[in-house]
């Protein structure tokens, strides 16, 4: 029964990033002081972090999750972020949608209301999902897909070509996922090419606007993106700690926090 137990909140946790001991006793049908045992087993394994009266699924700098599995993790947050991007979007104008599964959900949206821009993205899944209202009179909606080596990990266009492409590119806005925003104020990856193209692609902007759910603070993972800079507007949900909310002000980077319903 316990290990059923354990299992099912694992399973939890993956789903839902981050869940409070109310709301896990409540999915896995046991009592609040049961699960905390649970999360201090699961801890001392590594397996999960325990923080505000909640826990999420730990996120090690080991072999990644694949994007459709993380798709799915943090979900409701990854859509509002979504909404909040899709008002900052000003038709005829240039757009580069990173890879990544907070920005997919800003493609999703603006799959719902297209309006006429040019966009650029090195996402397999972005170009699909776009591809339905790309080049229809009435959005008016481009979509150019980068060329380059295929990263299945993260469903990307990676390696020396489609660096060589974005020299050629320049865009009003960029919209950027991360793999976590570390202690040390900076943006990292999983992936050394993942991190080089999007060091790229911060380079070939006016306007980089970070796309990232509160799970993804406080972790640390191996490749530096860059460090947060006062040119970058961070777009997160309303579970973004006070205290990550008020270094971000620090750095001088703007903060809009999208209200999950």
């Amino acid at each position: 029964m316990k290990l059923d137990r354990v299992t099912a909140i694992r399973q939890h946790l993956f789903s839902k990033g981050y869940s409070s001991i109310g709301d896990i006793a409540e999915a896995v049908g046991a009592s609040e002081p049961t699960i905390r045992r649970d999360l201090s087993a699961l801890e001392a394994d590594g397996a999960i972090i325990r923080s505000h009266g909640g826990a999420r699924i730990a996120e090690p700098s080991g072999p990644e999750i694949a994007f459709e599995n993380r798709e799915q993790i943090n979900l409701l947050a990854k859509r509002a972020i979504g909404e909040a991007a899709f008002r900052l979007l000003r038709p005829d104008t240039a757009v580069f949608l990173d890879a990544g599964t907070t920005v997919l959900q800003l493609a999703r949206r603006l799959r719902l209301n297209p309006m006429p821009l040019r966009i650029f993205t090195n996402c397999l899944p972005v170009a699909q999902v776009l591809m339905p209202v790309a080049g229809q009179s009435v959005a008016a909606l481009s979509v150019t897909l980068l060329g380059g080596l295929l990263r299945p990990q993260n469903s990307s266009m990676v390696g020396l070509l489609a660096e060589a492409a974005l020299e050629r590119l320049w865009f009003d806005q960029l919209f950027l996922g991360a793999g976590s925003i570390a202690a040390d104020a900076g943006i990292y990856s999983a992936d050394e090419q993942e991190a080089a193209i999007n060091r790229k692609m911060l380079r070939r902007c006016n306007r980089p606007v970070v796309l990232a759910d509160s799970g993804k603070f406080g972790l640390t993972l191996t490749h530096l993106v860059s460090p947060i800079t006062p040119a970058m507007q961070f777009i997160c949900d309303d579970r973004l700690s006070q205290d990550w909310q008020d270094r971000l002000a620090d750095s001088g980077a703007d903060l809009t926090l999208a209200v999950i319903q």
